[in-house]
């Protein structure tokens, strides 16, 4: 394959998973704010192939879709992580409220009311023991990996075109 051909695989890899969290999502799977984050790359990187594809401007964006994708990358071990409990997550969408000793019953209340209900350190769907923040941190190190590729053969091909 061919640069260009690896960047056009890489964006539709990164297009294929926001279709499928939309299909989760459309399926009753609320997500929580760190897996709306963690779409975001993606929607970049989706968005950087179609650019290169359409323009042929390998060299001025293949190294935006390789940050794009180290992104979503960093974001899925992130979130992975705080559902593991490896370490905490947002407190605004991991449960906590602040200090609750220090707060009035109406503060409290307020505050409990207000609370997001889908939490980001608590696992909705699995499959073969990994969550969709899991499988998306090894989606994105693939995808990483061919953005990675489709750079060094761009760079090849216009070190030789010399």
């Amino acid at each position: 394959m061919n640069a260009r051909q690896l960047t056009f695989l890489a964006g539709a890899g990164s297009a294929g998973l926001l279709i499928a969290a939309l299909g989760f999502q459309a399926a009753g799977y609320a997500p929580c704010e760190l897996c709306i984050l963690q779409r975001w790359p993606h929607l970049a990187a989706a968005v950087i192939a179609a650019l290169i594809w359409l323009t042929g401007r390998l060299r001025a964006f293949a190294v935006l879709g390789m940050v794009a994708a180290a992104v979503a990358l960093g974001l899925a071990i992130y979130h992975s992580g705080v559902e593991m409990a490896w370490w905490p997550g947002p407190a605004h969408c991991s449960g906590g409220v602040g200090d609750i000793a220090s707060m009035s019953a109406q503060d409290l209340l307020t505050k409990l009311q207000s609370a997001p209900v889908t939490r980001c350190d608590e696992v909705s769907w699995r499959f073969v023991g990994l969550s969709m923040a899991s499988w998306n941190a090894i989606c994105s190190a693939g995808l990483l990996a061919i953005w990675t590729i489709a750079s060094m053969r761009g760079l090849k091909g216009i070190n030789t075109a010399k």
